[in-house]
């Protein structure tokens, strides 16, 4: 008589329970979301006495459909949070780009010895076997015969194309990323790829090179996104690799989880660039268009990742107009 007492006692607030969780949680008031974390630590606390006092079978049934019901309604949701992707995309990740000293780091490295070496690469009198040494003649060979004749895009291949360099992009922003904790293995990795690329650029832009035209109505429109995936992605691997050296007092196994968070950002940044850079790279950048489109779509890239990065990265500034820094006694 005591148990079948206790659980009519209980039946109500189960009860309860049950129809709090027919109500969506964005229509929750702020006293509905503190009764159903109640109901709920109740219900786990029931179902775990209705084991140690062997209930009927049915009531144990009921307790773990309703306690699985209100932890699937606790934690997960099925409506798409569109106004919390919008402030991550729009105002989280490029302020965290912005911000983040592995990102300098990281553009510095790979741009700056992208630059350096597509000089070298094209300074034939000062450098002339410079391209070779650093890709191999063998590869520079290949590139030549790849691009010895005009662009003829055949669209009916752009949708392979596009998934290939999707692919292909992808893996080199994941091998910089993978090896960020190491650190050493990231910069060597970035600096070797910058060093390849601007090598093989500086090389093509060559006035004797007849291939370079050919070359560059390839490279252009693409060039933007897909060279900055891969410094965001090597920065991504960078700031997983800080947490192991800088913990800030935290132990290096939670000062890794706080850099992880950090890193995130990033990391989906750079997916997005690939992901623009492999579609542009498999239906623009083959196609016939003229060369002045495919030059005013990387402009316009370059200046969406400007604004992106500079103008929504830049930190808000939080004091008002005519309010100043206290300075503490």
């Amino acid at each position: 008589m005591r148990t079948a007492e206790l659980v009519e006692q209980r039946r109500k607030a189960w009860i309860s329970l049950d129809e709090l969780c027919d109500v969506p949680i964005s229509r929750w008031t702020p006293q509905q979301a503190l009764r159903f974390s109640a109901l709920y630590r109740d219900a786990c606390s029931d179902l775990a006495m209705a084991d140690q006092l062997r209930l009927p079978p049915a009531t144990i049934e009921y307790l773990q459909r309703l306690v699985a019901r209100s932890h699937s309604r606790l934690y997960s949701s099925n409506s798409f949070p569109v106004s919390r992707w919008y402030q991550f995309i729009l105002k989280t990740a490029p302020q965290a780009v912005f911000s983040d000293i592995c990102v300098r780091i990281a553009f510095c490295v790979f741009f700056g010895m992208f630059s350096i070496a597509a000089f070298l690469g094209w300074a034939e009198g000062l450098f002339p076997n410079f391209a070779e040494t650093i890709v191999g003649t063998e590869q520079i060979e290949s590139i030549e015969r790849m691009y010895s004749q005009p662009l003829a895009g055949n669209y009916q291949s752009y949708t392979s194309s596009a998934a290939y360099y999707i692919q292909h992009n992808t893996s080199i922003g994941l091998q910089c990323f993978a090896l960020g904790p190491l650190i050493l293995p990231t910069i060597l990795k970035l600096a070797y790829n910058a060093l390849s690329l601007g090598a093989i650029f500086g090389y093509m832009a060559r006035p004797g090179v007849s291939q370079g035209d050919n070359f560059f109505q390839f490279v252009t429109a693409h060039g933007v996104f897909e060279l900055t995936a891969i410094a965001l992605s090597a920065a991504a691997g960078l700031r997983l690799g800080l947490g192991w050296i800088a913990t800030d007092g935290l132990t290096r196994l939670d000062s890794f989880k706080k850099n992880a968070e950090k890193a995130l950002p990033l990391l989906i940044v750079a997916v997005m660039l690939f992901i623009l850079a492999a579609f542009t790279e498999g239906f623009i950048s083959p196609s016939p268009l003229p060369y002045y489109l495919k030059i005013l779509c990387s402009v316009g890239s370059a200046s969406l990742l400007m604004f992106y990065f500079c103008v929504l990265g830049y930190p808000p500034d939080t004091m008002q107009p005519n309010e100043h820094p206290r300075i503490g006694r």
